[in-house]
């Protein structure tokens, strides 16, 4: 009986990664921007309904978020299976979306207009896609359009590579992005399922691997938010007792800092298990590993923007100040006032930071330990968890694939119900963002605007607010303060590599 919810999460699982893989063969549609040219991607072009495409893009998040839900019931039943297959069966799907066209957003296009922008002489910090009229490549990017790019100096030199490979193919430039994007992806899984013991295994498979929710937000829809979070990941796995070690995590810690700043979030672990070393032994050791930690995210942070200078920091600070509609402060402000009532932006923005604090606090004391590591590891990497876990519930500006950072560092910690608040949060997000296009972009029918002007902006702040206060509420109730015992898989697993 233990096996049943298992087998039909996998089931569910299976189904929704189906329904994204179709979505994205139809070809060109509602939530698939025309791409111009031959070649790789390949799709049909069947030219579906839009009523089509949204209704499958829905079927596959709910599905999704089933099919993981209840393989998360099922391992407290005390399920267990092999995690080999589950892992080759989830590469397998990313390698697919890989040759299909991107789906759920236009970002794609974005990164290409960028990395034209580098190819052509022209600098993305200073330059939008307006300003290069008569260009194959930038033309073809149907939104922000007018808008400099915010991402790092690292995801910059992806994007050039990509252009250079793809020439003046629209096509052939996102397959690039696509590729690397999806290597980057399958890196993360790889990285997450040796880091340890049969448990942790199955564990990182369900909440990555084949996690279909990230699969079709990272991997179908390209967003380069993989590559972070490979760094991320990075940085703690090599995070342990030898300095050179410790200078790794650093160095990958400062090119997180140069692809999107949030990826670096995770330096923290590490940095405050350092600080709080130093401050109890009052030893050498803490205080040249922190030097090490610091000198490697130094070097890598001030080499990329010294040489993408200042004003690569221009559209972050402005960024910053977003409220996007789905938000939690989606009550309080953005785009014509707040739902509830409206207040100025830096207050929302000291509430917010404020917010952050509290939840870094709580979350700290609630979230697991790591029972198969030793406690530097742990803590590393359940502080990491923490800061990840409290930015995404207290942002002011949030995507559904920005979960994904918070899906890979919880991937490395204990089976809680922390996992399920997450689940809830990305599941809202996908639902508010079907698709993530402009309605007057794509031409949306009227009958599917509430899409837009209902669903995301009046309904989702509040779903989301009831996930936060689940957040709230779950680490006031489901305190940690220790590692406990290890329970003993059941089932067929893998021996230790």
């Amino acid at each position: 009986m233990k096996a049943w919810p298992g087998r039909a999460g996998l089931a569910a699982t299976g189904a929704s990664i189906g329904c994204f893989l179709v979505l994205a063969g139809l070809g060109p549609s509602a939530v698939e921007p025309v791409l111009a040219g031959s070649g790789p991607p390949f799709s049909l072009h069947t030219g579906p309904d839009a009523a089509v495409v949204i209704a499958l893009m829905a079927a596959g998040v709910v599905l999704g978020a089933a099919g993981l839900g209840l393989c998360l019931w099922a391992v407290r039943r005390g399920w267990r299976c092999a995690p080999r297959p589950l892992l080759i069966a989830g590469l397998l799907a990313t390698a697919a979306f890989a040759l299909l066209p991107p789906v759920g957003s236009s970002d794609h296009l974005n990164y290409a207009a960028y990395g034209r922008m580098v190819v052509t002489g022209h600098d993305p910090y200073t330059t939008t896609a307006s300003r290069l009229p008569g260009d194959p490549i930038a033309d073809a990017a149907p939104e922000w359009r007018d808008t400099k790019s915010v991402y790092g100096p690292l995801i910059t030199v992806q994007q050039g590579f990509a252009s250079w490979a793809g020439g003046t193919s629209v096509r052939l430039t996102v397959f690039v992005l696509s590729v690397t994007n999806a290597l980057a992806f399958a890196l993360v899984g790889l990285i997450l399922y040796r880091t340890g013991d049969p448990e942790r295994r199955l564990r990182s498979v369900l909440l990555w691997t084949l996690n279909p929710l990230l699969l079709f937000h990272l991997v179908s829809g390209a967003h380069n938010d993989a590559i972070g979070t490979l760094t991320a990941v990075g940085a703690l796995a090599a995070f342990a007792g030898p300095l050179r070690r410790t200078f790794v995590s650093g160095l990958l810690t400062g090119a997180g800092i140069a692809i999107k700043f949030p990826a670096a979030l995770v330096g923290g672990g590490p940095a405050w298990v350092l600080i709080h070393s130093l401050w109890t032994t009052r030893g050498r050791e803490p205080l040249v590993r922190l030097a090490a930690l610091f000198g490697g995210a130094g070097i890598v942070t001030l080499v990329a923007y010294a040489l993408a200078g200042s004003h690569a920091f221009d559209q972050v600070r402005n960024a910053s100040k977003s409220v996007s509609l789905a938000s939690v402060w989606h009550l309080f402000a953005g785009f014509g006032g707040g739902l509830l009532f409206t207040v100025s932006r830096s207050t929302v923005q000291l509430a917010a930071l404020v917010l952050l604090a509290v939840l870094v606090w709580l979350l700290i004391r609630a979230l697991p330990y790591d029972p198969y590591s030793s406690k530097e590891i742990s803590d590393s990497r359940r502080i990491a968890a923490a800061l990840v876990l409290a930015w995404l519930f207290s942002a002011l500006y949030i995507l559904p694939w920005y979960d994904g950072l918070g899906w890979a560092v919880l991937a490395l910690l204990a089976w809680s119900r922390f996992d399920w608040v997450l689940l809830a949060h990305t599941t809202a997000l996908s639902l508010a963002y079907l698709p993530a296009r402009r309605a007057d972009v794509i031409g949306l029918p009227g009958n599917l605007r509430w899409l837009e002007r209902t669903m995301r902006p009046e309904i989702m702040p509040w779903v989301l607010a009831g996930v936060l206060l689940a957040l709230v509420w779950l680490c006031l109730t489901d305190r940690r303060p220790a590692p406990g015992p290890v329970p003993t898989p059941q089932g067929p697993a893998e021996p230790p590599r």
